[in-house]
């Protein structure tokens, strides 16, 4: 038995252990005027964050086609694979789950079992990453969905945002709420946490930061925590020293945001994706 995970570009995975791991990654893309971009293949995520304040046409983004499933799937079977996992950022934040559902039911090849992360960025990765470890170690398909549900409902992802503004140039929320929260000096800090969006506002950057870090502190005790911005490397490294000793020891992620997700939320957001420890047992 031979188990291949497939994902999309919003997960936000490390090249290196993409590579390392054999995943295979579907682009979503990036619409720029009249033409479109495949996430992290034709546009790079520091040239898309640089120039996005002064785009005359908000970016857009799309969604896979069908072949684009079809194409990953059947090459995967081609090369030994006698099951395929297929995890996806939240069919709450996008169709990609929906297309790769369809290709799957299409495909007569292999069993491809299409998972929601109820995630985006690295809350989804971390799935992606456990489940191709696993796989390589042999486990079962119901062995894998076991842990990854498991994961699921301990996972969560925060992020604090410069400004209301991107959020409704991308038409993600209201003119007159974005007009109000410019006006007051409002700073959005978005979460994600089971397949649902939230969203609080609070009235300066450093309030915005210690309500991200309280939210730390309420999820621990901490298994794996990853640091996430967008285009914005030393906010992030500097966060990332306030809030050292509230992280357990190892391997921290440090990624710049998907544009697919960055063309919401603007350059300079902050934040994190966390896994926390299991509840002691009683």
């Amino acid at each position: 038995m031979t188990i291949k995970i497939v994902t999309d570009s919003t997960c936000d995975l490390p090249e290196n252990v993409i590579q390392d791991l054999g995943i295979t990654v579907i682009p979503l893309y990036i619409n720029i005027f009249d033409k479109g971009f495949l996430d992290g293949v034709e546009i790079s995520r520091q040239d898309f964050y640089t120039n996005l304040p002064d785009y005359k046409v908000h970016p857009t983004t799309g969604i896979p086609g069908l072949n684009a499933f079809t194409k990953a799937y059947n090459a995967l079977s081609s090369k030994g694979a006698t099951k395929i996992l297929s995890i996806h950022i939240s069919e709450s934040l996008s169709g990609t789950v929906g297309i790769a559902q369809t290709a799957a039911r299409e495909n007569n090849q292999i069993p491809v079992t299409v998972r929601d992360s109820g995630q985006l960025s690295l809350g989804t990765g971390f799935q992606v990453e456990t489940a191709a470890r696993m796989a390589n170690e042999g486990k079962s398909m119901d062995e894998i969905l076991a842990v990854l549900d498991d994961m699921m409902s301990r996972t969560f992802v925060t992020a604090g945002l410069q400004t209301l503004e991107y959020l409704r140039r991308s038409g993600r929320m209201n003119a007159f709420v974005a007009g109000l929260g410019s006006l007051l000096q409002l700073k959005p800090i978005l979460t994600m946490k089971n397949g649902q969006p939230g969203s609080e506002r609070v009235r300066t950057s450093s309030k915005a930061e210690a309500r991200i870090i309280e939210m730390l502190k309420e999820h621990q005790p901490i298994e794996r925590f990853a640091l996430l911005h967008t285009n914005a490397p030393e906010e992030a490294n500097a966060f990332y020293a306030r809030i050292k000793d509230l992280l357990p020891d190892g391997e921290v992620f440090s990624m710049d945001i998907t544009p697919v997700i960055g063309v919401h939320i603007g350059p300079g957001a902050v934040g994190y994706a966390i896994i926390s420890k299991k509840p002691a047992a009683k």
